[in-house]
């Protein structure tokens, strides 16, 4: 892949800033040639696959050449869903948070037209929208186009596909500078896009298209799990012990997650380090180093940085972010399952994050399988396992004379049985793994029948409507104190000196060990599980 920095791009500082601050190192292969190609004011034709970056190889040129002074409207994006409308919105958002005065604005079907008639009457240099939206707001002038210079088809072949041509053309015809320049994005060119593209764009057109290679990721099993962003580090961890792997590497999508995640696994005892663009040479090849000859058995990398990673004993891969381009995705999980050795992919995905992966699958031609986080009981199963076949090695190809003689001499001379001792070596190796009994009361407590709802479970609070306390200040400690979003929360019944709140089953323990030693208006509360109906 060719690689090309963003410092290299003569961005302005402000959006070189906005970039930075995001944690990206280098530009994708259509934004490396794009974003030039848009900035020198020809009219351009982008082919690439979704999952590209798409979105800043138009979005960072627009922000580069709009005027922040003049608050008429000087782009227009015309996307073909409102889902990537908004998507596409944000991200633009994102790169122009240090750019003063300039206004990004969506608009597309559902959304109140008369709120988005006021927000266009306050002025929006850059306009994204959905056809139908955005040709009645034509029809209404209230987008006005006499200073547009620039018009982004985004997914064309998309737009073509859900019967848009018209529409498109429509949009087209109501620009009246006849200098503008248009902008074609397609993974595809039918003869419909080349018919728009000879009629609406001018001779001089830059053409770029990406190809993506046909790379394949044989040897390496790829499992995905569904896990929310703040549970990530618990989950990375659990796996981690659960399958031991001797070197492993997890991707970030920023520096600012690389340096994050490293510090949180070291501070757990893990013997992690980081690895980005950021870093001198020098250190990078300490951290290097370190790495191949173990003493470092986590690596947290960048796409970037990892680039020069060539280790045959690495086990495991985890897509700790999902990556930016399709082919990151193949480029990083081949550093396991190298030399003819079977290697291991997770990825962690949350939401929409499912259809990027399905994206991943078509283009690597392979099967991403969907698989349950294991639980404190697999781990410690699963580790206890590993330490009896490290036993029974040991049994069969070590002299333990001098080891049997000390356990005789132990059981003769204490109570203790040489299962007792077994069973004791066995305990310690796996210490901290197992179920703690304080788990297994709560699993045992939440299999009861307290009247909650299906899924969920139902909690005790000990202080209610006499000690002043609202429904509010009980959803709001909850959801606050254990980090869970306020609309999982379920029905809260109040008494007068106690309340019942219910919360779904997968948060239970979270917010049993979340709420200890927590005040609501100043006073101390208890929760535990509700009793049994």
């Amino acid at each position: 892949m060719e690689t090309v920095k963003f410092e290299e791009l003569n961005l302005t500082p402000q959006i070189m800033r906005a970039i930075k601050e995001i944690g990206f190192e280098e530009a994708t292969p259509i934004q490396s040639q794009a974003i030039p190609a848009v900035l020198s004011g020809s009219d351009v034709i982008g082919q690439a696959q979704t999952g590209t970056g798409k979105t800043a190889s138009f979005g960072i040129p627009l922000l580069m050449k709009v005027d922040p002074h003049n608050k008429k409207t000087q782009a227009i994006v015309i996307s073909p869903t409102r889902e990537l409308a908004i998507q596409s919105a944000e991200e633009i958002r994102k790169f122009a948070k240090y750019m003063h005065g300039v206004k990004v604005l969506c608009v597309y079907g559902g959304q109140d037209i008369g709120r988005q008639i006021k927000s266009l009457k306050g002025g929006a240099q850059i306009i994204i929208g959905t056809p139908g939206r955005i040709m009645d707001h034509l029809r209404r002038h209230t987008i006005k186009c006499e200073c547009v210079d620039t018009i982004v088809l985004d997914e064309a072949d998309e737009m073509l596909n859900m019967g848009f041509r018209e529409d498109i053309e429509t949009i087209l015809e109501y620009i009246p500078n006849e200098d503008h320049q248009t902008v074609l994005f397609s993974a595809t060119m039918p003869k419909p896009i080349l018919d728009i593209t000879r009629k609406y764009q001018k001779k001089d057109v830059k053409h770029i298209k990406i190809t993506k290679k046909e790379l394949t990721v044989p040897n390496i099993e790829q499992y995905y799990y569904d896990v929310r962003r703040h549970d990530k580090i618990d989950v990375l961890t659990r796996l981690l012990e659960y399958y031991s792997p001797k070197l492993s590497v997890v991707f970030c999508n920023t520096k600012r997650m690389v340096d994050e995640l490293a510090s949180e696994l070291t501070s757990r005892g893990y013997l992690a380090e980081a690895l980005h663009g950021d870093m001198k040479q020098q250190q990078r090849d300490r951290v290097m180093k370190n790495f191949r000859n173990g003493k470092t058995e986590i690596l947290i990398a960048t796409d970037v940085a990892a680039r020069g990673i060539d280790v045959d004993d690495i086990e495991a891969v985890f897509n700790f972010d999902i990556p930016q381009d399709d082919e990151y995705y193949v480029h990083r999980i081949g550093r396991t399952g190298r030399a003819g050795r079977c290697g291991r992919a997770f990825s962690f995905v949350k939401g929409k994050e499912v259809y990027k992966l399905k994206d991943i699958m078509r283009y690597c031609k392979t099967k991403i399988y969907a698989q349950p986080i294991p639980s404190r009981d697999d781990v410690a199963s699963i580790k206890a396992e590993k330490v009896l076949e490290e036993i029974g090695n040991i049994i069969e190809n070590e002299n333990l004379r001098d080891m049997i003689e000390l356990i005789e001499q132990q059981v003769n001379t204490s109570d203790y049985t040489a299962m007792d001792i077994a069973a004791a070596f066995l305990k310690q190796s796996i210490s901290g793994i197992e179920l703690s009994k304080e788990d297994r009361d709560m699993d045992s407590a939440f299999d009861e029948d307290t009247g909650a709802e299906e899924g969920m479970v139902r909690l005790f609070i000990n202080i209610g409507k006499k000690q002043k306390i609202k429904p509010g200040d009980i959803l709001g400690a909850v959801a606050g104190e254990a980090k869970i979003p306020g609309k999982v929360v379920g029905a809260i019944d109040m008494y007068d000196n106690y309340t019942f709140v219910e919360v779904p089953k997968d948060y239970g323990k979270d917010v049993l060990r979340a709420m200890k030693n927590v005040k609501i208006k100043g006073k101390s509360v208890n929760v535990e599980p509700a009793n049994r109906r």
